[in-house]
Order: C-alpha cells, then structure tokens, then sequence
C-alpha cells in the first residue's frame, strides 16, 4: 500500500522528485514546517484598512490559491506525512490554507504574523518566533502557516507561496534549515 501511494505521490503534479528526502525527513517526524500561505489575490502586503478579524478587508486566497492548499495536503497524505500540532497566522489567508490542507486552522499565533511592511515589529516578532520553530514536536510534524516575509526574517529564505520550509530543531533551542519542498500546479 505504501508503495502506491509513493506512486501515486510522484505522479502528482508539481511534486519535485528531488525533493524525496525532504519527504523522507517528514516520513520520520520530529519537523516543523514552514508553510507560506497559497496563492492569493493581486496585491502585495494588506489592503488600506485591514482588519484581521475582518476577513472582507485582507487579501484573501485566490481560486489557484485553494486549489494550491488542496495539492499541499494531498501531498502530505499520498507522502503519509503525519501531522501533529498546527499553528497559524491570524491572517485569513493562512488560516484558510491551512483548513483546506491539513483540515484545521489549528492554534492562532500573533508570531506568525505578516512582516511585510512592519519591518519595525520584526526583530520582537522573530525573537518570539524562534522558541516555537525550536521546539521537537510531540507527535508526527509540527505544520505553521505563514507569510513569506515572516519566513524570510527567521530564516533567510524566500519561500514561493504554498512553498514547506522544513526545519530541524536542534539542541539548545536552535534549528537547522532541512529542506524545501513545492508542490506545484
């Protein structure tokens, strides 16, 4: 059964076969990952008068962006990726990718939020960041949906949206880049 869903996996769209240890890595569990948000409507940053409680004021996901977070956890399914906790953005456009890849929005959490054009909350937001990044998860893999500036200010890396930054917790409260992985169209 395994092996048919690894088939059925590389057969999907957009999945990278190179990205087979990355996959491997989440096979064994004890990851956090990075989502950035799916794809969403033209824009960059927030509208004028954004309410994050107020999901008609934010760039929302776009019908490409649904469909991105719906390959994102089919991938993780056909890759037999167990998910453990699950964090998110408070932003809509997280939560939603993470309800329609993983099936829940999972906890709320203020340090994931949007970076982008808040360049003065960046150094607090990460320093709150790094202890949840560093954490071993309980069970399985440790799945947070965010934004690509936010992920960009903890790791260096621009991630694409929809885009899994796999890191590693490490001894000590640190973490160690482990791996990329897009599921594309």
């Amino acid at each position: 059964m395994k092996a048919l869903l690894l088939a059925i996996a590389m057969l999907l769209p957009g999945v990278t076969h190179a990205d087979e240890a990355t996959w491997n890595l989440l096979k064994r569990g004890g990851q956090v990952v990075l989502v950035r948000h799916a794809s969403t409507t033209p824009g960059v940053g927030d509208p004028e008068g954004m309410k994050l409680d107020d999901c008609s004021t934010q760039r929302n996901l776009s019908d490409e962006g649904r469909a991105e977070a719906k390959r994102l956890g089919d991938a993780l399914r056909a890759h037999n990726i167990v998910v453990g906790e699950v964090l998110s953005s408070p932003w809509c456009r997280c939560r939603e990718t993470a309800r329609i890849a993983v099936g829940r929005e999972g906890r709320t959490e203020a340090a994931l939020g949007n970076l982008f054009g808040r360049r003065e909350q960046e150094a607090k937001q990460v320093a709150q960041l790094k202890p949840l990044v560093a954490r071993v998860p309980a069970q399985g893999n440790t799945i947070m949906f965010t934004h690509g500036s936010t992920v960009y200010a903890l790791t260096g890396v621009q991630p694409a949206q929809g885009e899994m930054v796999v890191l590693t917790p490490q001894a000590g409260g640190g973490f160690k880049l482990a791996g990329r992985i897009t599921v594309g169209n």
